[in-house]
């Protein structure tokens, strides 16, 4: 069985069709990259992953649990959604920290909210944050910003701070992390530091959905790609022949304009 069940997903704003019957499935440990051009609709099915959006139609399946189906309304109540974002973590294209919090105040922030919601927080709180915060700093350590922790957003650099959203996402255990552009915010000299972090994460099997317009990243790190055009799946498969090898001329034809870009 498939991690995740993506199932004729649809969504539309207004009249216009945003995501169009989108299907496919990722196994646990499998490194996921969406390709296409602005506007096809990849940030849209993140969201929708993410239940920051309703899908008009479809359903999504993690572990076999039936997380959204569009036809069964007790699955998009409201008090159901922050639980069921807690499957998936989700890295932003431009950080989206607190300024007013530290690194490691930012990657602990919603594990100490949740820890709240336990029944015997007030009598093991410092035991429970202290955890909280040793784990936090962990996460920090292997991003490289152990010595960054006390520092605020507006004293990191941007590659900094992407590493640090990416430690945020990984402090809720999600089963899925997924990263909408997540070097799209950066200089070029700041890019390397933040793919080689998903790299990392992608050689120790971390489940991910990455939509990137890095197509040399992709190609090497991702075990399946899917290209995407208004709001349809146009190609999917193996990185290799996706990218070096399209059979959709549509594919051929987008990865022709990245290359003359």
């Amino acid at each position: 069985m498939a991690l995740l069940e993506v199932k004729n997903i649809e969504k539309n704003f207004g009249e216009t069709k945003v995501l169009r019957d989108i299907s496919f499935e990722l196994e646990a440990g499998q490194a996921l990259a969406i390709i296409g051009s602005s506007g096809s609709g990849k940030t849209t099915l993140l969201r929708c992953l993410n239940f920051l959006e309703t899908p008009d139609s479809g359903s999504i399946l993690v572990n076999g649990e039936r997380l959204f189906d569009a036809a069964d309304p007790r699955t998009m109540r409201d008090s159901e959604i922050r639980k069921k974002r807690l499957h998936f973590g989700l890295v932003f294209q431009s950080f989206n920290l607190f300024p007013q919090y530290t690194a490691l105040e930012n990657v602990t922030l919603a594990r100490k909210l949740l820890a709240k919601e336990e029944p015997d927080f007030k009598s093991r709180k410092k035991e429970i944050f202290d955890r909280i915060d040793a784990e936090g700093m962990e996460l920090l350590t292997k991003m490289g910003l152990k010595d960054r922790a006390g520092h605020y957003p507006h004293q990191l650099s941007g590659g900094q701070q992407q590493r640090v959203a990416i430690a945020r996402a990984l402090e809720l255990r999600p089963d899925i992390v997924c990263f909408d552009e997540p070097t799209s915010a950066l200089d070029p000299e700041l890019t390397g530091e933040v793919l080689k972090v998903i790299r990392s994460l992608a050689e120790q099997h971390t489940t991910m959905i990455i939509v990137t317009h890095e197509m040399a990243f992709a190609r090497d790190v991702a075990d399946q790609v899917i290209f995407m055009d208004e709001g349809i799946i146009v190609e999917q498969g193996d990185p290799r022949e996706v990218i070096d090898h399209p059979k959709e001329e549509r594919t051929r034809q987008f990865l022709a304009r990245y290359a003359e870009g």
